[in-house]
């Protein structure tokens, strides 16, 4: 990783920090103090037994913790591109792509994910299905659109599509996420390896990818030649030992910013 690169990534997630931090809205109380009970929400985050024993600055930490939990994917992205414009000809985040689908590749697609319905588990390998439906590709078809959470080009010409998600899916997302990786073989009418599809996982949370114990992913998609799952997609966008460099930075960022995130929540300063 360039050292430009590790800079702007730093910032980066410096600012996401700082952002999510102005986000967190002072409760007024003494964070060592019971916030005052409340009768109904809006929101529908009443927690009554949780207020009346915990803390103010508790409370704080575990709702920061579930806002920072959802919202750091987005960091995946940036991050992401940010190491494969180092590489790629073309990195870019949020990429659309919109062109026609024949009716035989809509009707393979949907047949693909009706048997996976059925059976519960992917009938082929995912190359394979590629194949199936890039050969109904040809003709006129209905206009798609199709958003990649993150394209790469290299400059010899391939494009890589990636869907990145949480690393244990549900059933929906995982039979969702196979349709459109096939609508963008359909759209571009051309199968691997010049176009590349891929479900990613920035991290396994289970470790390697043979302890990967997750059933939904491991039954409804083709998780050998269809996803992605931590070091493989960081070193498949930046490089050998992409991923230990990512995880550095973000530990150095954590190190410096951590103190300051737990005084704000649990001290109030």
């Amino acid at each position: 990783m360039k050292d430009a690169t590790r800079s702007a990534i730093k910032g980066y997630l410096e600012g996401f920090i700082q952002g999510m931090m102005e986000q967190i809205s002072s409760s007024g109380l003494d964070p060592k103090k019971l916030r005052p009970p409340r009768l109904r929400s809006k929101e529908g985050d009443l927690k009554p037994f949780h207020e009346a024993i915990l803390p103010d600055g508790i409370l704080r930490i575990q709702e920061f913790e579930r806002s920072f939990s959802t919202k750091l994917g987005t960091t995946f992205e940036e991050v992401a591109r940010l190491i494969g414009a180092e590489r790629f000809a073309v990195a870019q985040r949020g990429y659309e792509m919109t062109g026609s689908v024949s009716a035989g590749a809509t009707a393979r697609i949907d047949a693909i994910i009706n048997d996976v319905k059925r059976k519960g588990e992917v009938q082929a390998p995912f190359p394979e299905l590629i194949v199936q439906v890039v050969a109904k590709a040809a003709g006129d078809g209905t206009i798609r659109t199709s958003i990649a959470d993150l394209y790469l080009k290299s400059h010899e010409g391939k494009e890589y599509f990636f869907e990145m998600k949480s690393p244990k899916p549900n059933k929906g997302q995982c039979l969702e996420a196979t349709a459109r990786l096939l609508q963008i073989h359909a759209i571009k009418r051309r199968p691997r390896p010049s176009v590349n599809a891929y479900f990613a996982m920035a991290y396994n949370p289970y470790g390697t990818r043979k302890e990967y114990r997750h059933s939904f992913a491991l039954n409804y998609m083709d998780f050998e030649n269809q996803v992605l799952v931590g070091p493989e997609f960081w070193e498949l966008v930046g490089g050998k030992g992409a991923y230990d460099e990512v995880l550095a930075v973000y530990r150095e960022v954590g190190i410096a910013k951590g103190p300051k995130m737990l005084d704000r929540l649990a001290l109030g300063y």
